[in-house]
């Protein structure tokens, strides 16, 4: 079916224009003065922005192994919703993508079931532990985005090096989720004014800086491309800036929660603990700044779905984990470029949509004539709270619940095939 979208407000390489949009055979055809003829269906999107459709490098599927709280079906159509046309799934799972035939139940999977496109992540530790023996890197690599132990930080700078240089001959990059559990002090809740609140020892902020600066060592000495994930604090952005000064080959991420939220925040409530945790006021200021000058390269969502059950025991005891899929776009979009004005909606779209993909070996990419049709519409205009009933993710778990937004996703275009259109 060929749909031909009018009067929308489209991003190109250009920037914005007003023109149409026709979508065909995979493709995106833009046009100052179109052929309706061509068009099975006219959608008018006078005030709607038609832009690429967002990436997410890090997203936790969960299956297989953990189906309860989420599978590729659910956590796709929530990507969709979400305006997401390609995500990066994370390696925890069972059995771990640390073998060819571990990583082949998931690609079964996605293939299958899934509504977008779907990269996943290889392991590299053979137990998706940060300190076992490296997976079978060399099979994996043709097959996965590049190798990561999410969940885990790699505990011997040994190891690392060792994955950096194997990673580096087969052109893949090391994505590192950074936490040493030699510094880690405490549990739950970051090492700060809620931790006092409640008497307790937090996670420490040097349990994810050292980590970095670790590895942005090693990283300088093998030549490896390194991605760090969802970074949190002030002093991980410094080191990243220093690096990035010196010619490392690094580059970061940070998710929506990290950049609006801090740990005055709080409330014991499961649906406000992840790892790591929201820092200090500080730290989300630092991460802004690392945002608005180019540190930090782009957003994730970090998206992680536990049980209902999983996420009632508040902060100190629910898993750690939110989703995020549905909410990233309008909570930044709302907080970050119509209150705050920290960035520009161009500079959002290159964030969620455009960096990602020239960081990771993804599909997709700007709108141009001709390109493939990865599209995701959306009304910025249109405001809504946070409802997690009406979530496709099987996770409901949300610090965002209950939130004022705007910036409404209106339909989703994963090469050519619309995954998504809201309820009229």
């Amino acid at each position: 079916m060929a749909i031909l979208l009018t009067n929308g407000n489209v991003y190109c390489d250009r920037g914005f224009q007003r023109t149409d949009l026709l979508i065909s055979e995979g493709r995106s055809f833009v046009f100052e003065k179109p052929d309706l003829r061509h068009a099975d269906r006219t959608i008018d999107c006078k005030g709607k922005i038609i832009i690429p459709g967002l990436a997410d490098v890090h997203v936790h599927f969960r299956e297989p192994g953990f189906s309860y709280k989420e599978t590729i079906r659910t956590g796709s159509a929530a990507a969709a919703a979400g305006g997401y046309t390609c995500v990066c799934t994370m390696p925890n799972l069972n059995p771990a993508p640390s073998t060819k035939e571990g990583l082949q139940v998931q690609l079964d999977l996605i293939r299958r079931d899934s509504l977008i496109d779907i990269v996943p992540y290889g392991a590299i530790t053979a137990d998706q532990d940060g300190r076992s023996r490296l997976s079978d890197m060399e099979t994996l690599a043709p097959f996965v985005c590049a190798f990561t132990d999410d969940g885990k930080g790699v505990q011997s700078g040994a190891r690392m090096e060792e994955a950096m240089r194997l990673a580096k001959s087969l052109h893949r990059m090391i994505v590192a989720h950074c936490e040493d559990e030699s510094l880690l002090g405490g549990r739950a809740v970051h090492d700060g004014v809620y931790a006092k609140k409640l008497g307790i020892r937090g996670i420490s902020s040097e349990s994810e800086w050292r980590q970095v600066e670790r590895d942005v060592e090693l990283a300088a000495k093998t030549g490896c491309a390194y991605h760090v994930c969802h970074i949190s604090t002030k002093e991980t952005v410094e080191i990243i800036r220093q690096a990035k000064k010196s010619g490392v080959d690094v580059s970061c991420e940070t998710g929506p929660h990290y950049l609006v939220l801090c740990d005055e925040d709080l409330q014991d409530l499961g649906r406000f603990k992840m790892n790591p945790p929201i820092r200090s006021a500080d730290d989300r200021d630092a991460l802004r700044e690392g945002l608005a000058d180019g540190t930090i390269d782009m957003i994730a969502t970090d998206h992680a779905p536990h049980s209902a059950e999983e996420k009632s025991r508040g902060i100190l005891d629910s898993a750690f984990g939110i989703v995020g899929l549905e909410t990233a776009f309008p909570v930044l979009y709302s907080r970050l470029v119509c209150r705050d004005r920290l960035i520009t909606t161009e500079k959002l779209i290159d964030l969620m949509a455009l960096a990602p993909r020239r960081r990771f070996p993804l599909p997709g990419g700007p709108i141009t004539d001709g390109s493939r049709a990865d599209v995701t519409v959306i009304d910025p205009e249109a405001s809504f709270v946070i409802n997690p009933s009406d979530f496709r993710s099987k996770g409901k778990a949300t610090p965002f619940e209950g939130w004022e937004v705007q910036g409404k996703v209106q339909m989703t275009f994963c090469a050519g095939t619309p995954v998504y259109e809201v309820e009229q």
